[in-house]
């Protein structure tokens, strides 16, 4: 850890935000403030930057997202699923937790279970009418992966696996399998946690 890295984990909310605003210091400072408690924390104002910075500021938030993300995305990539769960449900986290609508997407892997890539597949509700077994094979085989991690969000925040969740995981299991493609887990992403049907032995 360099020290940059240092003083950025020692620095209150107010202080990090400052860094992104424009203004001479102390009035960066006093309208940090106030952004802060406003909106009512960090994570409500980075999902809404419009309603208290400035178009070039939320341009600059926009990008440190993105970054954020990028930077995840690279260190998951290759990595191990089985033994680097953490960085998988950070960047799970990161790509899913703010959406007002529920993704299905798939993290590919080899035969080494190392991260092939991560892709979105489906929107909307998980049920056997928006996610089809057939286009996951599909796509399964043009990559050519030999296992996966099935993934969605709860945008209500709640992670439990309902029904509709067990139920296509099943067939997807049973699909996958006639190519010789293991379903390693289904991840849940919900307000702050994961549930992953691996560890509750639903798979």
């Amino acid at each position: 850890m360099n020290k940059y890295d240092l003083v950025a984990k020692s620095s209150s909310d107010v202080e990090l935000l400052c860094n992104f605003l424009s203004g001479a210091k102390a009035e960066r400072h006093e309208r940090a403030r106030k952004i802060v408690f406003a909106a009512g924390g960090l994570r409500a104002l980075l999902n809404n930057p419009q309603h208290w910075l400035t178009p070039v500021e939320c341009e600059k938030i926009a990008a440190l997202k993105e970054l954020f993300t990028r930077f995840l995305g690279e260190q998951l990539n290759r990595s191990n699923a089985l033994t680097s769960p953490e960085l998988v449900e950070s960047y799970l986290q990161a790509e899913l937790r703010d959406l007002d609508y529920e993704v299905f997407g798939v993290i590919y892997m080899d035969n080494q279970n190392r991260v092939i890539r991560y892709e979105e597949l489906f929107r909307g509700t998980i049920d056997s009418a928006s996610v089809y077994p057939r286009e996951v094979v599909k796509r399964a085989l043009s990559i050519g992966c030999k296992a996966m991690i099935l993934v969605h969000n709860h945008p209500s925040g709640v992670a439990e696996p309902s029904a509709a969740d067990r139920h296509i995981t099943e067939r997807l299991q049973k699909a996958l399998g006639l190519v010789d493609v293991r379903v390693l887990d289904h991840i849940i992403v919900g307000d702050g946690y994961c549930e992953s049907f691996a560890r509750r032995g639903y798979i």
